[in-house]
């Protein structure tokens, strides 16, 4: 068997050490100059570096302002070391929050050092924006050896998404608050922030009931459940678990049961996230044959995309207070297919896939209309939440009315859509500004 040999020299190897190399690099920039030293602590550095220039020669006065920085800079680094956080941290962290709400932990700092711990504070090393610690820096003047305390951690979750957060530790800012001295505790978790939303108080749709096969399996007693109506003579080919024996024995003959067909409103909510960047620049990325792009060149702002979102959320919470069975249709970088109802899932699992959506740079209706018109059948009403009018976003209406399911259209943009919408194939549609939305302006639809 031949076995390769490591040759440091490669490109490969090279190009992967030179990526780990950048990797650490950027690791400990980020511990050192986020989390190690504190803002009075940089004003330093920089003071002492600026000074530096006085070791020319000692008789500079500006080089006595270096020695007096170097000697606060090696006292503060020697007892922080020497009063360095030794200590067990317990307590948990909320899995979830919304947008705009913070998410608070609470936690119990128990000390198990030699000795007392001053200016101690519970912290994330760094996290991920646009999370934010409100009370990094919050400290508790002396614990004691061998006592507990209890200590509040505050997260500002200002936007939705999912992100990951780092370990949680305690540090020290003795004596000076020039720099934190600590080990992380509490391995790092995930925390789900959920899209906030304004609740409505009617949701006027053009709704019916349509028969639904394996209706019983599928909405879960949402709606009008099967019941028993009657008895009826066994047809040969029918389940054998519809026979009525109690009948069958008292007439002598095979009997079974019969019952209501199963009907239900079924609603499709259709989130549209379709942002495109600037024509000129798609244009000049195709040629290039790159697809990246940064969100100063997409057309419309991002605040659009979260007031759809928000706006999603607030139709399915509306709808999840009643005799509906919803399917909700996004498409970000994947496709999101998931249905809802009173009995079927919780109107909290709409949130989290609404919090994970993402913008669309390329055309999404390619890939939610097969979802979509394989259902078309079974739908009763579609509800369009469009982030503008345009010849996608008609193709993808005009097929919903085709299939014979009703139509409601909820437009948001601001101005004029790119193209006229027509009422007078589409219905009447609801048109608002993302401020409207955000503001909760908008109480019924």
């Amino acid at each position: 068997m031949h076995v390769s040999e490591y040759d440091p020299y490669s490109p490969t190897i090279r190009k992967k050490d030179s990526f780990t190399n950048r990797l650490l690099l950027v690791r400990m920039h980020k511990h050192y100059w986020y989390y190690r030293v504190t803002s009075p602590g940089k004003i330093l550095l920089f003071g002492f570096f600026l000074s530096g220039i006085g070791t020319i020669s000692v008789t500079v006065p500006i080089y006595n302002l270096f020695s007096v920085l170097m000697a606060l800079i090696l006292i503060d680094g020697m007892a922080s070391w020497i009063f360095r956080p030794r200590c067990d941290l317990k307590g948990d962290f909320p899995a979830q929050t919304t947008a705009g709400q913070p998410a608070v932990g609470q936690f119990t700092v128990t000390n198990k050092g030699w000795l007392p711990i001053y200016d101690m504070a519970v912290a994330f090393r760094w996290l991920e924006k646009p999370l934010s610690q409100t009370d990094r820096d919050d400290t508790l003047q002396c614990l004691p050896r061998g006592e507990s305390a209890e200590i509040t951690v505050t997260i500002d979750a200002p936007q939705r998404g999912f992100y990951a957060l780092p370990k949680l530790g305690v540090h020290t800012l003795f004596p000076f608050h020039l720099n934190r001295s600590g080990s992380a505790a509490l391995p790092g978790k995930s925390l789900l922030v959920l899209p906030s939303f304004h609740q409505i108080s009617t949701v006027d749709l053009p709704v019916g009931s349509k028969f639904q096969p394996g209706g019983i399996a599928l909405t879960s007693n949402v709606g009008e459940s099967p019941e028993y109506i009657g008895n009826r003579e066994y047809v040969p080919g029918e389940p054998a678990r519809r026979l009525d024996f109690r009948s069958f024995a008292r007439l002598g003959k095979p009997v079974v049961r019969e019952y209501q067909e199963e009907y239900y409103c079924r609603i499709a909510l259709i989130l549209d996230t379709y942002m495109p960047p600037d024509p000129w620049l798609k244009r000049k990325l195709k040629s290039l044959n790159q697809r990246w792009y940064s969100k100063a060149d997409v057309k419309q702002p991002a605040n659009v995309l979260e007031a759809g979102i928000s706006l999603t959320a607030s139709i399915a919470d509306a709808l999840s207070r009643g005799e509906y069975l919803i399917d909700l249709f996004a498409a970000g970088p994947e496709l999101y297919v998931f249905r809802a109802g009173r009995h079927t899932a919780h109107f909290d699992n709409v949130l989290e896939l609404l919090s994970c959506v993402d913008r669309c740079s390329d055309d999404p209706f390619e890939t939610i209309g097969p979802a979509v018109f394989e259902e078309l059948s079974n739908i009763s009403t579609a509800v369009c939440i469009f982030l503008d009018w345009d010849e996608q976003r008609e193709k993808m209406a005009r097929a919903v009315l085709d299939s014979g399911s009703s139509l409601k259209t909820i437009i948001i943009h601001d101005g004029e859509t790119t193209l006229p919408y027509n009422s007078a194939e589409f219905g009447p549609a609801a048109h608002f500004t993302p401020e409207q939305i955000v503001t909760g302006k908008v109480e019924a639809l």
